[in-house]
This record gives structure tokens, sequence and C-alpha cells, in this order.
């Protein structure tokens, strides 16, 4: 009988831990990404010199990383990313680059379906800055404040300890571009719209 007692003690005890390792852990990881402009960021010019800047990229490549503390609902996460996209030869008129890079910071819901898949969501505030060259004229802006929603997967890989993420996120921003040689501004803000996947592997630690 007691026998049975502690087995069944064993069992609550081990239920209640697993719980409470699920309910709240820190995570952090690395993401490779690729990124899509959309919006005006991704039209190509129609006009030439200044008002040509922020407009033609082109799909690029990346990274970031990502730390946080997850719950079984609720989390809080903080963010790196850096891109670089290409300039299209119509609005750039011999080369050009558009570099993105800043941080992000937000609340992320997750959704508990199924125990081998996780999905979640997320939206935040970014705080970013571009910097690159359009036809060899090297740009800049200051770094702007914006927002991001996203929506991904955890899939845990070796006990539980790492997860292979799967996601996509849009940034919504405007940023004014800034000749670097003169700091002379470029008539205002413009859209800097664009998508992010990315494979991320994150490791985590109970707590």
């Amino acid at each position: 009988m007691k026998s049975r007692t502690h087995i069944a003690a064993l069992v609550c005890l081990t239920a209640a831990l697993s719980r409470s390792a699920d309910a709240q852990a820190l995570y952090a990881g690395i993401r490779g990404s690729a990124g899509i402009p959309t919006g005006e960021f991704s039209q190509e010019a129609t006009s030439t010199g200044n008002a040509a800047l922020l407009r033609g990229a082109s799909p690029g490549l990346g990274y970031g990383f990502d730390a946080g503390l997850g719950a079984t609902l609720v989390g809080f996460y903080a963010s790196y990313d850096r891109i670089q996209f290409d300039c299209r030869s119509g609005s750039c008129s011999s080369s050009g680059k558009y570099e993105v890079a800043g941080m992000s910071a937000g609340a992320r819901v997750s959704i508990p379906l199924l125990p081998l898949l996780k999905p979640w969501a997320k939206a935040g505030i970014t705080y970013m800055q571009m910097k690159g060259s359009v036809s060899g004229v090297p740009v800049t802006t200051e770094k702007r404040p914006g927002y991001e929603v996203g929506a991904g997967v955890d899939i845990p890989i070796l006990m539980g300890f790492f997860s292979l993420s799967p996601q996509i996120k849009l940034v919504h921003q405007k940023l004014e571009p800034v000749i670097a040689t003169s700091s002379a501004t470029t008539g205002g803000k413009r859209p800097a719209d664009f998508y992010v996947f990315s494979l991320g592997l994150n490791v985590r630690s109970p707590i």
C-alpha cells in the first residue's frame, strides 16, 4: 500500500515539475533569415535623385538573435535583426545596397495545441536604422521606432532542451534617408516595410 502511495506521489510531483518547467523558461537562439521588401520600399523609383532613395529594394539575406522568457500562454521577447537588401538597377543607376539593422521587443502568445508543435504569435516595437549606398552615394538614416507582428512554431528536439523555430514577421517603419557625405536630409520619412522569413535554433533553460 505504501509503495502505491509513494508511486502516486512521485507521479504527481513529476507532473507538477513538468508543468512548472513548461510554464516558464528562458530561451535564446540564432536565426538565418530572408528579407522581402514590400510596399513603397519594393517599388521602382519613378524619379531620380533624392526621391529615388529607399525605393527599388529587392530580396536579401541576413541573420538574427532571439532571447526571451517563455510562459504557458504569454511571454516576452527581445531580438536583433540584420538584413542586407539589394537595389534594383531601375532605381540605382549603377549599384546599391540597403542594410537594415536594429532591435525589437514585445510580447509573445503561445497557442498550446500539440505536444510536438508549439505555435505562437508575437507583436512588438522595433528600433532600426538603415545604411547603404545608392549609385555610389552613401546613405544612412537615424534610428526610429516602428512595429512588427509575426507568427511561428517551436519544434522541440533533443529532449526539449533545443527547438527549431520557423517563423515569419512583418516589420513596418518609416525612415528618413540622409546623404552621409553632407548630412543633408532628403525630403521626409518614407516607408521601409519588409517581411522576414527565418529558421532559428533555440536553446531553452527551465527555471
